[in-house]
């Protein structure tokens, strides 16, 4: 008898021990889908061709925006450059994703972008590569910014050139803003400063 309940609890253990590793396993993804809801798992080409790792940007808040060259909307490039010069020492960084999803108001290549926003606009905040903000070729990146299975905040999409993304400190989505705002709007800046 005594036999029988050593066997009985030592096989009463070992099935507690495969419950608590199936449970460990259920649990598991879970905690790596949370962890993936920030930017920090992105990797993209800057507008040099040069590797540019969010994972880099901890800590920091960060405006994604989409540019174009020629959109009415262009001169935003000023504003931008202004609040990146009165805050980039503040823990702030801006991120500009050149894209030719509307109107093809982006046509230049890489150097040409690079060029244009220097000479017009004296831009020195990262500039990556020209990507797609939307559509079937849609860049990773914007898709996170646009899906709320991705983002952990809302589904969303680019309505025009110079949609602003906030990011804060975690890395996670926080705000976007319409393109017709202004990257100097009270709303921005305070979210900068807070």
């Amino acid at each position: 008898m005594r036999s029988f309940i050593l066997a009985f609890g030592l096989l009463f253990m070992i099935s507690c021990q495969g419950q608590n590793k199936n449970k460990t396993m259920e649990t598991a993804p879970k905690e790596k889908v949370m962890k993936e809801k920030n930017i920090y798992q992105f990797k993209v080409q800057d507008i040099e061709g040069k590797e540019f790792d969010f994972a880099a940007l901890k800590g920091k808040k960060i405006m994604i925006v989409n540019t174009a060259s020629e959109c009415g909307l262009t001169p935003q490039y000023e504003q931008l450059q202004k609040v990146y010069s009165e805050f980039k020492d503040k823990n702030f960084i801006i991120v500009g994703f050149p894209a030719n999803n509307f109107g093809a108001q982006e046509p230049g290549s890489n150097a040409e972008i690079k060029t244009f926003c220097s000479r017009n606009y004296g831009v020195t905040f990262p500039m990556m590569e020209k990507i797609s903000v939307k559509g079937e070729d849609m860049h990773p990146l914007y898709q996170f910014l646009t899906e709320k299975s991705k983002n952990g905040l809302e589904d969303n999409h680019v309505e025009w050139n110079f949609q602003k993304y906030l990011i804060n400190e975690e890395g996670q989505l926080e705000n976007v803003i319409s393109p017709r705002v202004l990257p100097d709007d009270k709303e921005i800046t305070d979210w900068i400063k807070a």
